[in-house]
């Protein structure tokens, strides 16, 4: 789809040779629709013959992602690394082994669903996964790291986002607000931002060129900061002090596109600061792509009975509620990478809509005696309702 405007001179053909030989697929297989505007952007013409450097690039882009992913979808189904397949005359192939091959339009079917991730994101409730492969990277042979500090932690995500949409993507970009900062930095009383990458040294020096770029109203601070990190980030030593003092700790990971992370932001924030018993609340920024990224939400509170087990479970409720809650409103993903487990499952079927109905439905077809994983991600289960119900 398409809003440019042939007038003779052969966009039409040079638009649709670009994607077919990008794809790997006969020429004829790629149609181009330019002339209705329900499915493409409005034109306003064609201008300084510049249709097939600016529409033809775009394509080219796009057509490259289709090949991966058709490239990605094929080596599950022909058991091979992406790396040894290629895609010719509509054919997904071994290379070397030409015999074995799939067809480009069977490879595309399974594009909207695939067994393979449907199961392993199912949490073990439609299946069981036996066996995995894992692919090796080799050693990155050059690392850059940075760190700044923002006077707001909104400043810092819109970098964040600024940097992320240009096309630059450092391996760690982790933005902590003041509170985290406090915490995590000695002291620090700021919103910092640390960032590694690491890789080849053409592309390394070019995303963190454009990283410096957009962070340039930013304070630089000691690069040290980033190693300090690296030595601290798996210590969860003092969270033994913290629950033998009789306080209640927890994260909460949420993900969300970037214009709604602001108000998930303050309105979480405010929402757990808001709850009675809260001593701290706080939250950092830890994965980021093109389209959004994810928050990591941390609270602690103490009733006045440390040994009240019933507050105790009351505030905890409380606070994931009131998380989960601004999220949803705000239009974010109520979980990034940890899962829905019992705690979020209530709150999945606000999630997905419609589509819980389909969850529901998948699990009565591969599991009807209810046996995988019984009570999570909020399913019916004939062992009993969830111990987590919502509100």
């Amino acid at each position: 789809f398409s809003g440019t405007v042939d007038l003779g001179q052969g966009s039409k053909t040079v638009h649709t040779q670009i994607a077919a030989d990008m794809i790997g697929v006969p020429h004829e297989w790629v149609t181009m629709n330019n002339a209705d505007t329900d499915s493409s952007p409005v034109s306003f013409g064609t201008f300084a013959s510049r249709g097939t450097f600016i529409d033809g690039n775009a394509i080219a882009v796009a057509a490259y992602r289709a090949r991966q992913r058709l490239l990605e979808l094929a080596s599950r189904m022909l058991e091979v690394d992406p790396e040894d397949l290629e895609i010719a005359e509509g054919d997904v192939s071994v290379r070397g082994a030409p015999e074995r091959k799939v067809g480009v339009a069977e490879v595309a079917a399974t594009a909207s669903w695939t067994y393979g991730e449907m199961i392993v994101g199912s949490e073990g409730t439609l299946g069981v996964i036996t066996s995995a492969r894992l692919r090796a990277h080799p050693v990155a042979p050059e690392e850059r790291r940075a760190a700044w500090a923002f006077a707001s932690f909104a400043d810092g995500l819109e970098a964040l986002r600024r940097t992320l949409q240009r096309g630059a993507t450092p391996a760690v970009l982790r933005l902590y607000d003041a509170t985290e900062s406090k915490r995590s930095f000695d002291g620090l009383d700021t919103n910092v931002l640390i960032a590694l990458d690491e890789g080849d040294g053409f592309i390394v020096e070019g995303a963190m060129a454009v990283l410096s770029e957009e962070c340039r109203t930013a304070e630089p601070l000691d690069v040290g900061l980033v190693e300090h990190w690296f030595n601290h980030r798996n210590d969860v030593s003092v969270l033994e002090l913290v629950v033998r003092a009789g306080i209640v700790v927890d994260t909460i990971e949420i993900a969300a596109p970037w214009d709604a992370l602001p108000a998930i932001y303050e309105g979480a924030l405010t929402a757990l600061q808001d709850t009675p018993g809260t001593i701290a609340a706080s939250a950092h920024q830890s994965h980021a792509y093109l389209d959004g990224a994810c928050l990591y939400f941390t609270f602690a509170g103490r009733g006045p009975d440390p040994g009240d087990d019933a507050w105790a479970e009351a505030f905890y409720r409380r606070c994931w509620q009131v998380v989960l809650d601004a999220t949803l409103v705000n239009g974010g993903s109520i979980s990034h990478h940890h899962g829905i487990g019992l705690v979020r499952g209530p709150y999945l079927p606000d999630a997905l809509g419609a589509g819980f109905e389909v969850l529901k439905k998948l699990k009565a077809a591969l599991d009807p005696r209810g046996i995988l994983n019984p009570g999570k991600l909020g399913l019916p289960s004939p062992f009993g309702a969830s111990p987590w119900p919502a509100g």
